[in-house]
């Protein structure tokens, strides 16, 4: 592990991520492969970074702490929504069993497929992420790496009993890390963190700005 990556890790630690195969996964992954070259020398610090069309790689604590809450051990079938680069995925892949990974800008897309080609357990689809991968449902877990003015009736709906959603909610500058829980037919809710997403535009997210360019 090169420096850089090496003090990735120990401030996860050090931030209070606990869970060994979260921390392993993050150890395991080059995650310079998953940025353009000109970001790669800061691709280790704790901050997101530009990947193109207007998006972001999420920075490592918060990827590492949306897995952790996931509370993953294996066996979980799991929707990524907001693939980007597919990093998020890359590291949800190695702890579930499946994931399904959706993306609605179509180069990135092509680019999240080229850097998991050697994923076997992960597919990227182009598409709205805020409508989910309803043929593909129920997911044991669902990861949102994409800002929603209000948690996506769509994904609730595709979320399996028990089952866990993580998805930032709140405006579109600044937003509450929300954990939402199925159990026995119940849906709960509860923070985990404040955060700041790009917006996750969808037909139940964020209208697509048209003054923004990609």
């Amino acid at each position: 592990m090169n420096p850089a990556a090496a003090e990735m890790m120990e401030q996860l630690i050090h931030r209070g991520i606990r869970d060994p195969r979260v921390l392993d996964a993050m150890a395991g992954i080059p995650r310079e492969n998953f940025v353009p070259e000109n970001v790669r020398d800061t691709v280790y610090s704790d901050q997101p970074l530009p990947i193109g069309y207007g998006q972001t790689i999420t920075q490592p604590y918060m990827t590492a702490l949306m897995a952790e809450l996931l509370e993953l051990r294996g066996s979980e079938k799991v929707l990524d929504v907001g693939t980007g680069s597919g990093y998020h995925a890359a590291v949800l892949g190695k702890l579930a069993r499946r994931v399904v990974s959706i993306e609605r800008i179509p180069e990135l897309c092509v680019m999240a497929r080229a850097n998991l080609a050697q994923a076997e357990n992960i597919t990227v689809l182009c598409g709205d992420g805020s409508l989910g991968v309803p043929e593909e449902a129920p997911f044991d877990a669902i990861s949102v790496a994409a800002a929603s003015p209000h948690t996506p009736p769509a994904l609730i709906d595709q979320l399996a009993d028990p089952g866990i959603l993580v998805i930032p909610v709140g405006s579109r500058d600044q937003q509450d890390l929300r954990v939402v829980r199925k159990q026995n037919g119940t849906i709960t809710t509860r923070l985990a963190s404040g955060c700041r997403f790009v917006p996750l535009v969808g037909s139940q997210g964020w209208p697509e700005d048209r003054r923004e360019k990609d």
